[in-house]
């Protein structure tokens, strides 16, 4: 089974929370917190030791964290713990980022180019696709030098590709056409 279809239930589950208490950036820091001390490779290792008990690690996982994740936080640690599901909490991350990018109306975009593009020229790129989209954009960016120039945009499920690279491959098929 994907992995991603075993995190969507918990995901789903705190996103109800989340928008139950209106607490959609909390959750976020909550999450990241528990993504970030999950990853520890002593976390890992107690995690992956069947004589470890869940109630015992699901304790030290809470003693690390403190009081940061609150009642509803420790109440998923818990159940992460008991179902051994800890190690999906990068998918139930990026999913219910998703879901909050979503709540919130922002679209994720990805900007790929081939060379590094100055803060200015990302502010104006981020400016144009928010009004072609009517929506806020939050974008990552990459440089990927075998576009040789331009700028390929990802954002969702729709794709731009205004780049040397993608141009070339249209004249190709049109000259093969």
């Amino acid at each position: 089974m994907e992995r991603s279809t075993l995190a969507r239930p918990y995901a789903d589950a705190v996103a109800k929370l989340a928008g139950e208490g209106n607490a959609w950036s909390a959750w976020s820091e909550r999450l990241g917190l528990l993504a970030l001390v999950a990853a520890d490779e002593r976390i890992q290792s107690l995690a992956s030791n069947p004589a470890v008990p869940a109630a015992r690690l699901s304790e030290v996982i809470l003693s690390v964290c403190g009081d940061k994740l609150g009642a509803e936080g420790a109440n998923l640690v818990g159940l992460l713990s008991e179902n051994k599901r800890l190690n999906l909490l990068p998918e139930i991350v990026q999913l219910f980022e998703a879901m909050k990018a979503t709540q919130e109306g922002v679209l994720e975009a990805h900007v790929a180019t081939a060379f590094e593009l100055s803060a200015a020229q990302m502010a104006g790129l981020l400016a144009r696709l928010e009004a072609k989209f009517g929506r806020k954009i939050s974008a990552t960016q990459s440089v990927d030098k075998e576009l040789i120039g331009g700028v390929v945009i990802q954002v969702g499920d729709e794709v731009m590709d205004a780049s040397v690279r993608g141009g070339l491959a249209n004249l190709a098929v049109t000259l093969k056409a």
